[in-house]
């Protein structure tokens, strides 16, 4: 195993949205910073899993019947780049994934930030909760870098298990996740029929699941024009009852989940003018996971906290997106809406996980319950968490003092004066 002599001050692990958020973010406020990610590039379920749109990302006001927008900062300028180059399609919400992989590249060379690539997380060093540092394996083979401090962006928290973190997976009583999902693709389909038919697939659709010829334990398809003409996106397939963070599970969700989208393809191509010329354009890349393992951080954030839209005073990010439960056992999907105005935040305290001193977590992995994960997991939201991960770092770099001391009035000052909410 080789070791880097190069010590970096910021050690990103994932680069989903909001793993790029905060390395970005720490780079821009001077830190020497290194992302990896186990993908070919950047962005994560949005570019990897193929998860399309974006969930809305605002509010209404309930006086003017305006937008007030949620997620800014980092968000916004990710979607100004993506509207500059004509990829982002009606209420800011489709995007091209191809052109979010060449916004994000764009970003992090900007600042300088060093990128691995197809690059895996193996193991991490910690002595009296500060983490040193983590070893990865890629193509070079092994290697161990070392840093002042570390986000844990996996999605998974695999880098805070690695770290010795407590963590809770699923739901409190039987530790079932939301169901993991892989997306795909249709071309060539008479988008204009396509929604002329759309009751009629729904009701199809059920009888076809009752009498058993539909497998799938999903109660409807769900469905999404694409920002490419012909092309219909599925966000449909549906694994329930196994662990997105067990090898065997996640091997065998992939290839059923695989199955269910060509027996869904199959199902419309047989019975529906509008498929009738239709082909399978792609499955994701990999499966799409909801959830799994949630940080024991200083503060978890409650189902409760949810619905009081309780505004906290260490709060560095701000959503509203209802609380979206899948059934991890089978068909339904629960939600909750949030009425006009109303929106909770998130308190800085559920990023800074309990057993370390320089580590903090950012997106669907932070401290929370089931319930409350199933709201601030969108990407929109996910991208500001990150984007306050890497500003507290580079505070605590400047203060030469661990993530759970930084000055956090300070850390909402910082996020405001890039356009984020608190």
């Amino acid at each position: 195993m080789s070791i880097v002599d190069k010590k970096f001050d910021l050690i990103v692990v994932g680069g989903g949205l909001s793993g790029t958020a905060a390395a970005i973010s720490a780079a821009r406020e001077g830190l020497s910073v290194l992302l990896i990610d186990r993908n070919n590039c950047l962005g994560g379920a949005a570019t990897e899993c193929l998860v399309n749109p974006f969930m809305p990302y605002w509010t209404m006001d309930a006086q003017t019947n305006q937008k007030i927008y949620l997620s800014k900062g980092m968000f916004s300028e990710i979607l100004d780049e993506l509207k500059a180059l004509d990829a982002l399609g009606e209420n800011e919400m489709k995007f091209s994934e191809e052109y979010l992989k060449l916004v994000l590249n764009r970003m992090v060379s900007k600042e300088n930030i060093q990128v691995l690539f197809n690059t895996y997380l193996i193991d991490a060093e910690v002595e009296d909760g500060n983490v040193k540092s983590v070893t990865i394996v890629n193509k070079s083979g092994k290697q161990k870098y070392f840093a002042a401090y570390f986000v844990d962006a996996t999605g998974d928290g695999d880098l805070s298990v690695m770290c010795g973190c407590g963590y809770r997976l699923g739901r409190e009583e039987d530790n079932l996740c939301q169901p993991m999902t892989l997306c795909f693709r249709v071309a060539g389909v008479d988008t204009k029929k396509f929604l002329e038919e759309r009751p009629e697939i729904q009701i199809l659709y059920k009888e076809y699941r009752e009498l058993g010829r539909i497998k799938n334990c999903r109660e409807d398809v769900l469905t999404f024009l694409s920002v490419v003409d012909g092309v219909v996106h599925f966000n449909s397939t549906r694994i329930v009852k196994k662990n997105p963070v067990d090898g065997v599970d996640v091997t065998q969700a992939e290839m059923e989940s695989r199955e269910q989208a060509f027996e869904l393809f199959d199902f419309l191509k047989q019975n529906f003018t509008s498929f009738k010329k239709a082909q399978m354009l792609m499955t994701a890349s990999r499966i799409g996971v909801r959830e799994s393992r949630m940080i024991e951080g200083e503060y978890v954030l409650t189902q409760e906290d949810l619905l009081n839209c309780v505004k906290f005073e260490d709060s560095i990010a701000v959503c509203n997106y209802e609380i979206d439960i899948h059934n991890p056992e089978g068909s339904g999907t629960s939600h909750y809406f949030f009425e006009p105005g109303e929106y909770y935040t998130i308190p800085y305290r559920c990023i800074t996980p309990k057993s370390t001193n320089n580590l903090l977590t950012a997106g669907r992995c932070i401290s929370s319950t089931h319930e409350a994960q199933a709201s601030y997991r969108i990407m929109p939201t996910c991208t500001c968490i990150g984007q306050a991960a890497g500003f507290a770092a580079a505070i605590a770099k400047k203060s030469n003092t661990d993530v759970k001391n930084i000055d956090v009035e300070e850390l909402k000052n910082k996020i405001i004066e890039y356009g984020g909410l608190v």
